[in-house]
């Protein structure tokens, strides 16, 4: 969440920021609301200070009535303006969490994803001499997956991935955490994209597959709940994407800040309802509630906060051109970002059985706005500040097995393995 200091001295922008966002508060409400609960403070703030001076006359000996009297009329008046207190900061908590963070400026203001801004084109869309099918057609004829006997054991939007599929994920995934585990891999990719930052790997993680409701709502990730599934009877949670699990494991802690960058790369199985999307994508392995992704998640000083945004982009990069697909990279509208992001960019592969772009990674930059409700901090020369946070896609293993299927299809069914996933493949370079 924002700073309420930031959102006193700010407090047009912070309005026109939410209205950008197309998110429905008052900015004037809430400072009404830090107002009464400022002064409601400073009086219980005085009471006690009543009270005890008042408990002191009464030490050492029989008190006098008058001072017996004084001590239950501040207790009455104590209890009275603290339940006050009590209900007015209740309610400026509760308005303070909807304020969304501030967006930088050159976020386009759009009102919807569709007004999303293209900022580039990689990659020559591959030619075919027949008509390419989509990833769907050639999995489920080659007995890659099977989402008929899934929707009988779990119902619609699952599927059984098989053979030869599931041995093309294992080898992204493979590829991916050796490929980001290596510092010098990321030297290189800081130093092609002119980024003076630190060239540590990332660690590899296998997170929880839960989350409790409080560490998910310091998170700002819960949010559409009915798009998140909820364990019945606990404040438990399927999590939605490893970077929920990820960002959350340092709450309340403090960082040294030669410690810093933290980076990891968790691997996890994730859930969501996809509620509204009902009828859309429902072929193959698109829009699914149980899916495998590979995400970076990383802690910096504030300092290199924007830069550690910009190398998660050049790694997406990166990882997208090893594998040799074709792409265009989103500037995300203000409308698309997310309530807790600064920025975002998005990635589309290009996919020729379905002759459009679709959304592969995103990159996320939070700066300390969950820092703050997390309480995870860094301890400088200066003293102790928030952390900045960063995740982004490394891949969404359905989707980006998606694009290898189209993109990589032959005449005869076949798929040609890129190039960089056959020595994890067995050396195969057909499936």
């Amino acid at each position: 969440m924002l700073d309420i200091r930031f959102i006193r001295d700010n407090a047009e922008a912070v309005q026109q920021n939410a209205r950008n966002k197309r998110y429905d508060v008052s900015i004037k409400d809430l400072l009404e609301l830090d107002d009464e609960r400022r002064s409601l403070q400073q009086q219980v703030d005085e009471l006690r200070e009543r009270r005890n001076a008042n408990a002191a006359k009464m030490q050492g000996g029989k008190p006098e009535q008058s001072a017996i009297d004084e001590g239950k009329q501040i207790k009455i008046e104590l209890g009275e303006r603290e339940g006050h207190l009590s209900g007015v900061d209740n309610k400026f908590i509760t308005i303070l969490k909807t304020v969304p963070n501030m967006a930088f400026g050159d976020v386009p203001v759009g009102a919807s994803e569709d007004e999303n801004v293209e900022v580039k084109v990689v990659g020559e869309k591959p030619q075919f001499e027949f008509t390419p099918k989509n990833h769907s057609e050639i999995a489920e004829a080659k007995g890659w997956l099977d989402k008929e006997r899934a929707s009988k054991v779990a119902g619609a939007r699952f599927a059984y991935i098989m053979g030869d599929l599931v041995l093309l994920q294992q080898a992204i995934i493979q590829f991916v955490m050796t490929t980001l585990a290596n510092s010098d891999v990321i030297g290189r990719i800081a130093q092609d994209n002119g980024l003076d930052i630190a060239t540590s790997g990332f660690t590899p993680v296998l997170p929880p597959l839960m989350i409790r409701t409080e560490a998910y709502e310091q998170m700002d990730r819960l949010e559409p709940r009915d798009d998140r599934y909820k364990i019945d009877g606990e404040e438990l949670w399927l999590q939605g994407s490893a970077e929920h699990v990820l960002g959350s494991m340092h709450a309340g802690e403090v960082f040294n800040a030669d410690t810093l960058p933290l980076r990891y790369l968790g691997f996890a199985t994730s859930f969501r309802k996809e509620a509204g999307t009902y009828g859309k994508d429902m072929e193959g392995l698109i829009r699914m509630h149980q899916f495998d992704k590979l995400e970076m998640e990383s802690f910096t000083t504030a300092e290199d906060g924007v830069k550690e945004h910009l190398l998660f982009i050049a790694i997406q990069e990166y990882l997208l051109q090893q594998f040799g697909l074709p792409y265009h990279v989103l500037m995300k509208c203000t409308a698309d970002i997310g309530k807790p992001n600064a920025r975002g960019v998005d990635m589309e592969v290009w996919l020729p059985g379905q002759e459009k772009y679709r959304e592969t990674h995103t990159a996320d930059y939070m700066t300390d706005y969950q820092a703050r409700r997390l309480n995870t901090r860094v301890r400088t020369e200066d003293g102790l500040s928030l952390v900045h946070t960063n995740d982004a896609t490394a891949f969404a293993l359905g989707r980006i097995m998606v694009a290898i299927l189209e993109n990589y299809q032959t005449v005869n069914g076949d798929v040609n393995v890129p190039e960089v996933l056959r020595p994890f493949m067995g050396g195969r370079s057909v499936i």
